[in-house]
């Protein structure tokens, strides 16, 4: 295998000025430059990745560290991750907490003992802090932690525009589930859908924590919320689920139930995953800009290797995607006036991208 002794000795040039032309220094003529690729590219040359890590003090890779790995949410996040920093000539070391704090803890340092130039963490449920003493910037995303900087979407704004769209479809009673209330972005998608619906609740007599239903963001705890609401005889017209696998959940129930999606109840998710495309109805979502979140916490966590960098705090705008799912309240003018027969409403084509 030739070294880098071999190159220079091949291009004629000191052992100083072939690692310069390597390592891409400006200060290398354009005709040198030319004489010692040229002599590594003859022999086949291929620089010693981790040497030059140890020299520059940068592995161009950065690791994430996801909750839970088969939550198509994060998968549609490590995809963008690894794609912008591909971009930019960097590698994605992945690792799956598994909702573990001491999992977490123990990737943190196996992903920093790596000498990653920057960790992205999507916190566990269950975590309050990160180790103090962590030796490479970090960046979270969604979910914020004192002192870190973090990148989210507005989670309050988007439950609020959710919850405004069943309002305008004629929805009084518009039933919550809500995320665990120790993560922050699911306290304020609930503050969001309090916003609009407490109001409501209050002037028509209706009990609004008995049409909340807090439950964990999966499939099955969705499942299990809406068999609760929609199982009573004075159901709610409307969900608001907190998450698009609890939206998918409450489908699944409210089919089971006999119900039909728009027509009997309709049903609103959060997050925008590919699945909210392909279930029927397809469901009407808030989508959180996923690409752009990636794309700016990759840039943040490597601008926060420069000298003095601050904590940044960045919030996304949301996007309401209506799709089939919802609809006007049953027994409304808007619904009279489509005709007595409607079920559900036309197929409006796939939800925008």
């Amino acid at each position: 295998m030739a070294s880098i002794g071999d190159v220079a000795r091949l291009a004629g040039v000191s052992l100083g000025t072939a690692s310069r032309v390597m390592n891409d220094n400006p200060a290398v003529t354009p005709q040198l430059r030319e004489r010692v690729l040229a002599a590594a590219a003859k022999l086949d040359y291929q620089p010693n990745a981790l040497a030059r890590a140890l020299r520059s003090s940068r592995t161009h890779s950065i690791g994430l560290i996801l909750p839970d790995v088969t939550n198509p949410f994060f998968g549609e996040l490590a995809k963008h991750v690894e794609q912008v920093a591909a971009g930019i000539n960097y590698t994605v070391m992945l690792a799956n907490s598994n909702d573990d704090p001491k999992a977490e803890a123990e990737y943190i340092k196996v992903l920093t003992g790596r000498q990653v130039d920057g960790l992205l963490i999507v916190p566990c449920e269950e975590t309050r802090q990160l180790p103090r003493d962590i030796k490479v910037p970090i960046v979270l995303v969604d979910r914020p932690l004192r002192g870190h900087s973090v990148v989210q979407c507005d989670h309050r704004g988007g439950a609020i525009s959710a919850v405004q769209h069943l309002v305008s479809l004629g929805h009084r009673r518009i039933g919550c589930i809500a995320g665990p209330r120790h993560l922050t972005g699911a306290r304020e998608r609930y503050e969001g859908y309090r916003t609009v619906a407490a109001p409501i609740y209050q002037a028509n007599g209706f009990d609004l924590a008995a049409d909340t239903i807090v439950a964990r963001f999966d499939y099955d705890c969705g499942y299990d919320a809406a068999l609760k609401l929609l199982a009573r005889a004075d159901r709610p017209t409307a969900i608001f689920a907190s998450s698009d696998q609890q939206a998918i959940g409450a489908l699944r129930a409210a089919a089971d139930l006999d119900l039909k999606v728009p027509g009997d109840v309709s049903i609103v998710g959060f997050d925008a995953i590919s699945l909210a495309k392909l279930v029927t109805p397809r469901l009407t979502t808030v989508a959180q800009p996923i690409a752009a979140i990636a794309d700016i916490a990759v840039r943040t966590v490597l601008r926060a290797r420069q000298p003095g960098a601050k904590v940044e705090r960045h919030r996304l705008p949301t996007l309401l995607q209506p799709a089939n799912s919802s609809g006007p309240r049953p027994g409304s003018d808007q619904l009279r006036e489509a005709g007595d027969n409607v079920v559900a409403l036309p197929d409006r084509g796939p939800a925008p991208a």
